[in-house]
């Protein structure tokens, strides 16, 4: 039987037409965890985007390889695919700069209070609409916090310091190794000094809910939170409290804490909050290189061989055993 690959989320056809020469591909309609487990059954190795169910590796029992199509490890069941010795990967850094240029537009968008603007400019007059620019600022006086400094957070600090001549503020697990662009600060100075807060950090059982009612709490009452890491760092609750209560300005999101939101929930009856649905890595360029970059891993993975990138490098033997 030939091997066959799932790919659970559209990628660019430069990834397709590379592993197509040496396997058969099936393309998932929808990410829907009743859609996947019937397409993985049969498949030897999974491209995601998004979540995979958590008895997918009971479901799918040929799988013998994951790749993430971006960093996101929390989209695998990491501690089954361990068990059932499925190798995973991801893809660190391919979509960094589009993530970065994503979170430099959110501080442009709220801080010129640009949403408000353009709703009122559909629905109102245009004095009404043009009036709300009293409410901007320029970002060139403000400081700029960012929780986690990796690929993302290294362009995000620079366009932002030698750019718009911000103030730039960085914090993470080893404080010595911020780039030069980012200032290193505590978790508690940095909320309590900036105006805009960035999350880029990884999803961990130590960043889980970082962002609760206590450090809402630590933040100005003007600041801004952008959240491109993971949906989970911060607690939904309590960020929905802290916007309807004024204790923050608003957010912009692109993550959250179930990875996906249904029409109803509490986030779309907020003003003072933009959502997208997980696309500030989704863009031409980054999904050419994404695409390739995923592609390879697969071949590699399925070839026998470590991937560059191996998520849970613990099973490789029982990986190899399969």
């Amino acid at each position: 039987m030939r091997t066959r690959v799932l790919i659970t989320d559209p990628i660019d056809p430069s990834g397709t037409t590379l592993l197509s020469a040496h396997a058969e591909l099936i393309t998932a309609p929808d990410a829907a965890p009743d859609t996947i487990r019937r397409l993985a059954c049969d498949a030897d190795a999974i491209i995601i985007r998004s979540r995979l169910p958590d008895d997918i590796f009971d479901a799918a029992p040929r799988v013998r390889a994951v790749i993430i199509h971006g960093t996101g490890t929390d989209l695998v069941p990491l501690e089954s695919a361990t068990k059932h010795a499925v190798m995973v990967a991801n893809l660190p850094g391919g979509n960094a700069q589009s993530v970065a240029e994503y979170c430099v537009m959110a501080m442009l968008l709220l801080a010129r209070n640009q949403p408000a603007i353009i709703n009122a400019l559909r629905t109102g007059t245009w004095d009404d609409a043009r009036a709300l620019g009293a409410h901007a600022h320029e970002i060139a006086e403000m400081t700029l916090g960012l929780v986690g400094v990796g690929e993302i957070g290294k362009r995000v600090a620079k366009v932002c310091r030698k750019g718009f001549g911000m103030r730039v503020l960085g914090t993470q697990r080893r404080l010595d190794q911020l780039p030069p662009d980012a200032e290193p600060v505590t978790l508690d100075a940095l909320l309590t000094e900036s105006d805009f807060v960035v999350v880029t950090c990884p999803l961990t059982p130590e960043t889980n809910h970082m962002f609760n009612r206590h450090r809402f709490a630590q933040m100005k009452r003007t600041a801004w939170l952008i959240n491109v890491g993971r949906g989970p760092v911060v607690e939904e609750d309590a960020l929905i409290d802290a916007l309807l209560e004024n204790r923050i300005a608003g957010a912009m999101l692109d993550v959250y804490e179930y990875y996906r939101i249904d029409p109803g929930h509490p986030l779309f009856g907020l003003e003072n909050v933009i959502l997208t649905p997980h696309s500030a890595g989704v863009t031409r360029e980054s999904r050419v290189r994404m695409g390739v970059l995923a592609a390879q891993e697969t071949l590699r993975m399925l070839s026998g061989e470590k991937p560059k990138n191996f998520v849970n490098p613990e099973v490789w033997d029982a990986a190899l055993a399969r």
